[in-house]
């Protein structure tokens, strides 16, 4: 398959290889044109290749493997000077409303079995105890069980729509995103990230995310070096 960094160079070894099959004056144009599309593309080719890999020999190859540090710390200045700054927090989290976010999902993954299993110890320890051992102990609030669970899903679900749960809750996120304990937090987690990275996953992440358009630096090089190659060809002939 012929990407954008192979095509321009075969396109140019092709008009290269014409130009020997022309007579003069075509010939020396055509080879002019030829050689000088090879020399841009190939020459794009070769910068693109040095800015994710070493070349041994030639100085500043590989630099994004080489500059990896500064290229983390780019991302934790980028973070704290335009993301995570306090007014842009502060401006997020004042415009939070819990009463747009749907629980019940997360009420339908609590374990209200325990909840239940919590309640039957509670009462087994009461004074009613001794009444429910004669009639089969905890084994005769068993039934109870699926109906408990149903009814205390339903009075989450109707607690956490409440505008007085909803108002609580809205304070208390606003509160500890206020806060400089959260901001810290946060920075710890992305510093923590970023020291996770290798040379080699900074380079893979760049590699994803330009090379598939600087492939065109290549195809461009290859065109404009056509163009200066044609002129180059033409200009003796008009001397």
């Amino acid at each position: 398959m012929f990407t954008k960094h192979v095509f321009p160079n075969l396109v140019a070894l092709v008009i290269i290889g014409l130009s020997f099959a022309l007579p003069a004056p075509f010939n020396s144009v055509l080879l002019s044109v030829g050689l000088f599309a090879l020399s841009g593309a190939l020459t794009n080719w070769l910068a693109i290749h040095m800015l994710f890999n070493r070349v041994p020999g030639l100085y500043g190859s590989g630099v994004i493997v080489l500059r990896f540090e500064e290229f983390k710390q780019s991302i934790l200045t980028l973070v704290h000077q335009h993301l995570f700054t306090r007014e842009r927090v502060d401006g997020a989290m004042s415009t939070t409303d819990i009463s747009n976010i749907d629980l019940q999902p997360l009420f339908a993954k609590l374990n209200l079995d325990a909840a239940y299993d919590q309640l039957v110890a509670t009462i087994m320890d009461s004074s009613f105890g001794g009444m429910l051992g004669m009639v089969g102990g905890e084994g005769a609030l068993e039934p109870m069980r699926e109906p408990f669970k149903k009814r205390m899903n339903k009075f989450l679900v109707d607690a956490s729509e409440s505008p007085r749960f909803q108002q609580a809750v809205n304070e208390q996120i606003q509160q500890f995103t206020s806060s400089d304990d959260f901001l810290l937090k946060l920075d710890r987690i992305l510093q923590a990230r970023l020291d996770e990275l290798t040379p080699e996953m900074v380079r893979d992440i760049m590699h994803r995310i330009i090379h598939k358009h600087l492939g065109w630096l290549v195809v461009w090089g290859g065109v404009f070096g056509g163009i200066i190659g044609l002129l180059a060809g033409l200009l003796p002939l008009y001397l």
